[in-house]
């Protein structure tokens, strides 16, 4: 496996073990994770599930085949009963933002290390995938299991019927943070973009990737020193051929703007604006993602 520049943190780095029919992604947060979770001052079992969440929308935001404008990934987890009540994260070319809304009351009955149910209750996950040539598709799993890398996990098995590992990993610590995952796949017919015939989830190619990949520790997805490329070496060495990719730069991306509200807003009609207006005849827009709020006179 031979690469001109390694990758560390911040970029996506996809890879291919041709021989076993199997894909992967992997990514390390830093910067990034740190700039989305400064918009608001999240408690740390918030934090810890936004930095989960960041990195499986970076992860699954890199498998789109069509990395432009108009392609992207939405991963979004809803409830009505938990202490969380939404989570949502997307993906735009290498563009990462993320939100969560919570009860702060609730949140604190649960302890230091609340489990997923106990954050959600029986709540739900939706991912979908927009090609940005007007395709898009979307499934829906019950947020089951010990955190959101297994309902993701659930969903490719359910709704794409593509045998899938994910790991993550993170680790707080003020503006230090770090997240990191990786996420590998069988494709049965050993190519991207053709149709999927008789997926096995036992499959030995499959088995043996998975146990591979599988080994890997939360310590080295987090070690900022070891590249990527490293730690796919590590995993697959011993395969006759790996090959890897560079992937998508990753930047904190919200796309709100006084203009683009503006443009929503005209679309009202004249009464219905003067409804939202306060007494200085100004129209005031929150956004959740970033924390900002614009002041508007359309």
């Amino acid at each position: 496996m031979n690469t001109k520049a390694e990758t560390f943190s911040d970029k996506l780095l996809g890879f291919t073990v041709p021989d076993r029919s199997a894909r992967g992604r992997m990514v390390r947060l830093d910067r990034v994770v740190d700039e989305v979770l400064a918009a608001h001052d999240y408690p740390a079992p918030v934090t810890h599930l936004l930095e989960e969440a960041l990195v499986l929308t970076a992860l699954m935001g890199g498998l789109l085949k069509a990395d432009g404008e108009d392609a992207q990934l939405t991963m979004q987890a809803q409830t009505k009963v938990g202490a969380v009540s939404l989570l949502v994260c997307d993906y735009r070319a290498g563009a990462l933002r993320g939100y969560a809304d919570f009860d702060s009351e609730r949140l604190s009955e649960l302890g230091a290390n609340p489990t997923l149910p106990a954050l959600f209750g029986e709540g739900y996950l939706a991912i979908t995938f927009e090609t940005g040539a007007g395709q898009r598709y979307q499934g829906i799993v019950p947020l089951e299991g010990d955190g959101l890398a297994q309902a993701c996990e659930a969903y490719f098995s359910q709704s794409e019927q593509i045998p899938t590992l994910i790991r993550v990993a993170s680790r707080s610590g003020g503006k230090g943070g770090v997240a990191a995952g990786l996420l590998i796949q069988h494709l049965a017919d050993g190519e991207e973009g053709r149709e999927r015939l008789h997926v096995r989830m036992d499959h030995p190619d499959w088995e043996h990737v998975a146990t591979m990949a599988g080994s890997i520790s939360h310590d080295e997805l987090l070690d900022k020193e070891l590249s990527l490329e490293t730690l796919v070496w590590r995993l697959f060495h011993e395969e006759s051929e790996v090959r890897v990719q560079s992937g998508s730069e990753l930047s904190r991306g919200c796309r709100c703007s006084a203009e683009y509200y503006a443009s929503v807003l005209s679309r009202f009609p004249e009464g219905e604006r003067d409804e939202m207006r306060n007494d200085s005849g100004i129209i005031s827009v929150d956004c959740a993602f970033c924390a900002k709020t614009f002041e508007l006179s359309v």
